[in-house]
């Protein structure tokens, strides 16, 4: 069962700098009520309608992470150009664009004609884009959970919420949730 608190629940149009061409850089998370996003290199729930939502987001888009997030994932996304942020100079892994810097990453994105980036983990690397993102594609778990990895905290004094959708925990999600999406406020 699903609460729109949100009108708008279609597709959303992108900040205005896409408009002038640069590239929107997005952050894609699911965090806890107290800012987990992992224990152990790994999500501590499994929420499928959240794995549906990040399909949905990010397929067709480059998405950058760091190294330790590829490798938990194992692979390159299928549907998406997969971007890994690393200090080894010598990792490679096959289908994968290696980079050494969140700048190099846009510029990367930028070359394939992307208008958007999704930043998709893990602590290190949000923290480094925090100051950097456009826009925030949180997924708020409504639980608290031991954890070792934190996504920043988001302000409403530096963030618009532009987008709200309630879900109540159900046979599949054994957690309530909520999808939200902040856009970085014009100073």
């Amino acid at each position: 069962m699903q609460n729109e608190t949100n009108k708008e629940n279609s597709g959303l149009s992108l900040p205005p700098k896409a408009e002038t061409g640069e590239i929107v850089l997005s952050l894609l998370v699911a965090a806890s009520e107290n800012n987990v996003i992992g224990k152990d290199n790994q999500l501590p729930w499994h929420l499928p309608s959240d794995l549906k939502y990040f399909k949905n987001q990010t397929w067709g888009m480059p998405i950058l992470m760091g190294r330790k997030t590829f490798e938990s994932i194992g692979k390159p996304l299928q549907g998406r150009r997969s971007i890994v942020i690393t200090r080894n100079k010598n990792w490679q892994h096959e289908n994968v664009d290696v980079v050494h810097s969140i700048d190099e990453a846009i510029e990367k994105a930028k070359a394939y004609g992307a208008k958007e980036i999704f930043v998709i983990g893990g602590a290190e690397i949000f923290n480094s884009a925090f100051i950097k993102a456009d826009r925030i594609y949180l997924t708020r778990v409504h639980h608290n959970f031991d954890g070792d990895a934190f996504f920043p905290d988001v302000s409403a004094s530096n963030w618009n919420l532009i987008q709200n959708r309630f879900c109540a925990a159900d046979e599949k999600n054994a957690y309530a949730h909520t999808f939200q999406v902040w856009e970085k406020r014009e100073l």
